[in-house]
């Protein structure tokens, strides 16, 4: 039954999973005869093996080892099941099965084991376990008992692979069904159990002859009592089960080896009569292609406003296919489905996320929705949130920045709002990124380029990191936003212009560092712990409102308060004291050196540095032991130089240093 259940509930990569790695186009007595088999079942397997080869070898001669070994882990896993964890997986389908005593039922799982998990060993040595399985017998057995009761006489192992791999068993059928399917079709239908080939996939299983009588697996099942919502349960029962975690990779991989053996066409091209075969899709482009879900058929214009009416049950289904391509191609980090919303004309954008949507994102793994049109695109952390979004984008007229700035515009005005349950929410636990495209670029710096918020008839500059076309920005709030080419001058930085005039102006204008007043920067100052604490986080974009911090010394309402909280929260600076900062001291070159450490480690914790970095300072020796890993993470990526040979750890930092620091980290890569 546990076969049955294999063929019925999953669609075609899974209905041939319990397939022999060659494809087993023959019953067992003919399979035998065919590999020189002779004698009974259980006899030494023995004679020419060279026709088995070469189908295992078409089956899955496309395959990568990685694939292979997704194929033999999953086996793997499925033989350490043990009968209370298959009991619990069947109990559905067991109820229906009361016939049977504890003996069948170990039987009938060991037959589950052995079949269905051939197909995962990727070459021909596990296609005649079951013929030499000193359980055989009790397989027989055991079919003869459900056969009799679900109404076919005889049902036997042999009947089981004729019913799947005979000249019209179920395998040819499918293969029949999908020919000709692009890949990325077939790998969608496999993971989609309710798409319209899925079902045609399952109504083809289900009817197919099993036995010699002429009795479909529909009839079977009816007899027994089995229904189709029992066999959805114990599918749900097998990914559920914590010990079997590879159950998306293997169907695709399957899926994948399929295709390539049997199911893609060749196309001859005209003008030379030659051959092509199709490109095969990678497991990187599939997951790719599963990352990108077209919504632009669905948007709705009224009222010069667009609205995308997502359907849940699509945008559930494509999460749930994006998951099964990530593990498949191997990512670990965190992951995105971008709604593509197309070309829009109307002024505004609205994209609402149902509470289903965001709880199926939660559950499928998927930590972002990014909804893109007319080139912005704005990335939700939705794992955030528990409540129903909706996001709001206005394309507004370039006045509500033009009558507040002379600056050159670089980019559209935009106006951001999100609802949560309705209510609209202005701060967020966790950045909501933007990628605004930029417009009248030429003859500006893009380097100077930042994103600005438009607040009470004023601008403050953000930041962003321009990549090619696009000024990419995270911010924790929504209001209006625009790019401006941000030219910021001072007239007391003649003496350190050569080292670090352009560094200055840069920081300047990505709001990461702020002059004195009067057009003065005061290059040769030193920098506070406050101070610098400010300027890389806003340089690395890690502003956080909700982060918090307990220092006696720290005022809630103090300019810096935001900036230590998020400093003090990621672990990038630490107090004086568990109580104390201590704001107003000076920081050294070494300090400063691990905070930005720290901070790069806190983005990228894969970073690594070489300890012996340090050595080329003469004064390494004056570096103190809990800041020196810093520093030679600091030293082994460029980040801090030194002069002349010497780092001088211990010396105060000038606020002159701390803007080229600053520079080196905001473009490090």
């Amino acid at each position: 039954m546990s076969i049955k259940k294999k063929l019925v509930v999953s669609t075609m990569a899974v209905s041939m999973a319990a397939a022999s790695v060659a494809g087993l186009p023959l019953g067992i007595n003919g399979f035998a005869k065919q590999v020189g088999i002779v004698g009974t079942a259980s006899a030494a397997t023995s004679g020419n093996f060279a026709d088995l080869k070469a189908r295992a070898t078409t089956l899955y001669g496309s395959l990568s080892e990685t694939d292979r070994q997704i194929l033999r882990d999953f086996r793997a896993e499925l033989q350490g099941l043990d009968k209370t964890e298959l009991e619990a997986i069947f109990a559905p389908v067991l109820a229906q099965l009361s016939f049977l005593d504890d003996n069948d039922k170990t039987a009938l799982f060991n037959l589950y084991i052995e079949v269905v998990t051939s197909v995962y060993t990727p070459d021909y040595s596990a296609v005649t376990d079951i013929l030499d399985s000193p359980n055989y017998q009790s397989y027989e057995d055991v079919l003869k008992k459900i056969g009799a009761e679900a109404g076919i006489t005889g049902l036997s192992v042999n009947e089981v692979y004729n019913f799947v791999f005979g000249a019209s068993g179920v395998e040819q059928q499918l293969i029949t069904l999908f020919k000709g399917k692009k890949e990325a079709d077939l790998l969608a239908i496999a993971l989609d159990s309710n798409s319209t080939q899925a079902l045609e996939a399952k109504a083809i299983v289900l009817d197919s002859q099993i036995g010699t009588a002429n009795y479909t697996l529909r009839a079977a099942l009816n007899k027994l009592g089995i229904t189709s919502e029992m066999l959805s349960a114990t599918k749900a029962n097998l990914e559920a089960e914590a010990s079997v975690t590879q159950e998306k990779l293997a169907t695709l991989v399957l899926a994948q080896a399929y295709y390539n053996a049997y199911i893609k066409t060749t196309i001859v091209n005209p003008p030379t009569g030659g051959i092509v075969t199709p490109p095969t899709t990678t497991l990187e482009q599939q997951y790719t292609a599963a990352s990108n879900l077209d919504v632009s058929s669905l948007v709705q214009v009224t009222d010069g406003k667009a609205t995308v009416k997502l359907t849940d049950s699509d945008t559930i289904t494509a999460m749930t296919k994006l998951t099964a391509a990530a593990k498949a191609a191997g990512k670990t980090g965190e992951l995105t489905l971008t709604l593509n919303v197309g070309t829009v004309t109307a002024a505004t954008v609205e994209v609402p996320l149902s509470k289903a949507i965001i709880d199926a994102a939660k559950a499928n793994g998927i930590t972002n929705v990014a909804v893109t049109f007319n080139g912005l695109t704005v990335t939700i952390p939705v794992s955030q949130f528990s409540a129903a979004l909706a996001l709001t984008v206005s394309t507004v007229n370039d006045n509500a920045a033009t009558s507040v700035t002379k600056m050159k515009l670089a980019s559209n005005v935009y106006e951001f709002k999100l609802t949560v349950d309705g209510v609209v929410t202005t701060s967020f636990k966790r950045p909501i990124q933007f990628k605004l495209p930029l417009k009248n670029v030429p003859g500006l710096d893009k380097e100077l380029l930042s994103v600005a918020k438009i607040v009470y008839g004023d601008l403050q500059y953000q930041g962003g990191v321009v990549e090619g076309d696009f000024i990419v920005e995270p911010r924790d709030t929504f209001s209006s936003y625009v790019v401006v080419e941000n030219k910021v001058t001072f007239n007391d930085i003649a003496s350190v212009q050569a080292w670090a005039g352009k560094q200055i102006q840069v920081v300047a204008a990505k709001g990461a560092i702020e002059g004195v007043g009067q057009d003065k920067f005061a290059p040769k100052s030193n920098v506070t712990r406050a101070e610098f604490a400010k300027m890389l986080i806003r340089a690395l974009n890690l502003e956080n409102n909700s982060a918090t911090q307990s220092f006696t010394d720290v005022s809630s309402s103090a300019w810096y308060a935001p900036y230590v909280a998020v400093a003090a929260e990621k672990g990038i600076i630490t107090g004086r004291s568990a109580s104390q900062f201590d704001p107003n001291a000076t920081i050294t070159r070494a300090e400063m050196a691990t905070m930005i450490s720290r901070a790069l480690k806190s983005i990228n914790p894969s970073l690594t540095s070489d300890a012996t970095a340090i050595s080329k300072f003469s004064d390494a020796a004056k570096i103190s032991a809990s800041l020196k890993g810093g520093v030679a993470f600091a030293a082994s990526n460029n980040l801090v130089i030194g002069n002349g040979g010497k780092f001088e750890p211990n010396k105060t930092a000038t606020r002159a240093e701390a803007a080229v620091i600053i520079y080196r980290t905001m473009n490090f890569k």
